[in-house]
């Protein structure tokens, strides 16, 4: 048997492959730099959730609806965002401190630096997911 084939052998019998599963959630990344929101689309679909990408909140209002909305916090009114009536991920550059406290005075349910979004994304999106709203 070649290599291929013994590979093949050792995978456990649930590692099905993404298309065979159904998304873990979806997800709506409100992230106008394309490639960061390539980033956070990529990171996400690998953990199993459905990413769609929104150049801004007015856009992603016209989506269907979203278990979570991940969105860039220097770019969209965090009023508009928290409007959506979903938990919304928001992030923003790390020296924008004020926009963290109208974020957090808008009511969005979690707000990071960017950094941090970076570094731990699929936790700060399963955390969301398991919070009641």
């Amino acid at each position: 048997m070649g290599a291929a084939g013994e590979r093949a052998r050792r995978l456990p019998p649930s590692a099905e492959s993404l298309e065979d599963r159904s998304p873990v959630a979806r997800i709506l990344a409100v992230a106008p730099e394309l490639m960061f929101a390539s980033r956070i689309e990529a990171v996400l679909t690998a953990e199993g959730h459905e990413v769609k990408l929104a150049s801004s909140a007015a856009e992603a209002a016209s989506h269907a609806a979203a278990d979570v909305v991940v969105a860039d916090l220097d770019r969209e009114s965090s009023e508009a965002l928290a409007g959506l009536g979903v938990p919304v991920l928001g992030y923003y550059s790390h020296v924008e401190v004020e926009t963290r406290r109208r974020a957090e005075a808008a009511g969005l349910d979690l707000v990071v630096p960017r950094s941090r979004l970076a570094r731990e994304l699929p936790a700060l999106v399963g955390r969301l997911l398991a919070s009641p709203r």
